[in-house]
């Protein structure tokens, strides 16, 4: 695809979660594909009809095992924040339909116990986990996302 091809496409609605826990730590996850040394917050798509805080949760609990009961939502980012792909990436994900992704953040607190995560989901996203600081954030993810991860952290800085 052409750079022009690509900057004519659309972005992928999606959210991303940021979970804090009692230590003020936040939750990231190694992830298993083409981006084995990059940690992420979990995200994930936003099925029809579903509303972006119900899509948060149901993807929290999907990649990681943490059940709605266990988080409270402290707060969501304003507005959308969008990220482009890097050019050769955008032919291989969602099938070359997608430049990049517009994501809407929610800020959770954790109250369970370590013991209550499990990344061994029906289709696993992450090979690891780990708390982090979340000043450690921006230099521990794929520098694509680096600009929306910084931007969250600004948003949310009253809460971490």
């Amino acid at each position: 695809m052409t750079p022009e091809e690509i900057a004519k496409l659309p972005y992928r609605r999606n959210v991303g979660v940021m979970v804090l826990n009692a230590d003020g730590q936040v939750w990231v996850g190694q992830r298993k594909d083409n981006f084995k040394d990059a940690w992420q917050m979990p995200q994930g798509g936003i099925d029809d009809g579903e509303d972006a805080r119900a899509a948060a949760l149901r993807e929290l609990e999907e990649e990681t095992g943490i059940t709605p009961d266990l988080v409270e939502v402290v707060a969501e980012t304003q507005g959308w924040l969008p990220y482009e792909l890097p050019h050769d990436l955008v032919p291989k994900l969602w099938k070359g339909r997608f430049r990049g992704q517009e994501q809407k953040y929610f800020l959770l607190r954790f109250s369970g116990s370590d013991d209550q995560i499990n990344i061994a989901t029906e289709d696993p996203e992450f090979s690891k986990w780990r708390w982090m600081t979340p000043a450690d954030l921006p230099d521990a993810i794929v520098p694509f996302k680096r600009d929306v991860y910084e931007h969250v952290l600004a948003e949310f800085a009253e809460h971490l």
